[in-house]
């Protein structure tokens, strides 16, 4: 069974860091583009960030401005999302999801969220002093 659990969320002061993990079971990490996406109350899920299945392309949502940074270790079956600077509107839950096989045939990540087919339940991270 495919599975994506998140870990790493919690509560951080403006300004602050925090390395959330997501621990993949079910199928070889390697095949398959890896996202991070994150949904507040009242607000429309967006796309954080995507990394291909070769792990040589990545791509951010315009709001990351440079902060974040995903990468893979297929080794550990995981995929990390490090956020530094955070700001309070970073405050969401953060699910990472499996590409479908459209985005594993791609050298390139693209934040799309018709082309993931499975999901995690997600982290919490809030941001707030």
């Amino acid at each position: 069974q495919v599975q994506l659990v998140e870990s790493g969320g919690g509560l951080v002061q403006p300004g602050g860091s925090l390395r959330l993990s997501c621990v993949i079971s079910g199928f070889s990490l390697d095949h398959y583009a890896i996202g991070w996406f994150r949904q507040a109350p009242g607000k429309e899920r967006e796309g954080v960030a995507c990394i291909s299945s070769n792990g040589r392309s990545t791509i951010y949502g315009e709001f990351v401005d440079g902060r974040f940074t995903i990468s893979r270790d297929n080794a550990k079956n995981t995929v990390f999302l490090q956020m530094t600077s955070l700001l309070p509107d970073d405050t969401a839950i953060y699910c990472c999801a499996r590409g479908d096989f459209v985005a594993a045939n791609r050298e390139y990540a693209r934040l799309s969220g018709s082309e993931f087919d499975s999901w995690g339940q997600g982290t919490q991270v809030t941001v707030s002093s």
